[in-house]
């Protein structure tokens, strides 16, 4: 298997940083305990990561998208602290039925819809049939079987409460653990 072609995309909110409902500013952002570990490991098996991540703050007026790209490089910054790194970014600022036109739109960005794996797998050269989606909400979990990828959910943010509701290839207690899954079916394959 190429690995170079292997993606595991990541939710940010609930999955990377502990949830706070709206994330609006780079002092708010709070790493949860092991995610860098996680997404160090991903970097040592030779897999790109990627963070897909909904932000309709933005769509409501809580946050600009100058504000979401601050909060991706403390993130960032964060990481590189830890040793890991994010390939990229993808988010989706839109949101049906908001005031504001430029965001009040039925795209194919906003999960579960896939379009930003589709994104990243045009501008990555990804196979997203043997990629992975890590994520705390059914919307991830969706989104990944949307395109034939396996899925993870966790038991943080919202993983918890939703785990019940959608079927997951695997239910890890948080990206640790749902990291150490995805690393044994690569190193299957």
């Amino acid at each position: 298997m190429d690995r170079s072609r292997c993606a595991v995309f990541v939710d940010r909110d609930g999955t990377v940083n502990k949830d706070v409902d709206f994330l609006v500013s780079p002092n708010q952002l709070q790493i949860i305990p092991r995610s860098d570990s996680a997404i160090r490991e991903l970097n040592n098996l030779g897999v790109k990561v990627f963070i897909v991540t909904n932000q309709s703050g933005i769509a409501r007026g809580f946050l600009t998208e100058e504000t979401v790209a601050e909060i991706h490089r403390e993130l960032s910054s964060q990481l590189r602290s830890a040793g890991a790194y994010i390939d990229a970014y993808y988010y989706c600022p839109h949101l049906p039925g908001v005031d504001d036109p430029r965001y009040n739109v039925e795209c194919e960005c906003r999960k579960p819809k896939p379009g930003m794996l589709l994104q990243a797998a045009r501008e990555h050269n990804v196979d997203l049939r043997q990629s992975f989606v890590i994520g705390d909400r059914c919307r991830d979990v969706d989104m990944g079987k949307n395109v034939g990828a396996g899925t993870v959910i966790v038991a943080t943010g919202y993983g918890a409460q939703e785990k019940d509701d959608c079927i997951a290839d695997f239910f890890a207690p948080d990206l640790y653990g749902a990291v150490q899954f995805v690393k044994k079916k690569i190193e299957s394959r």
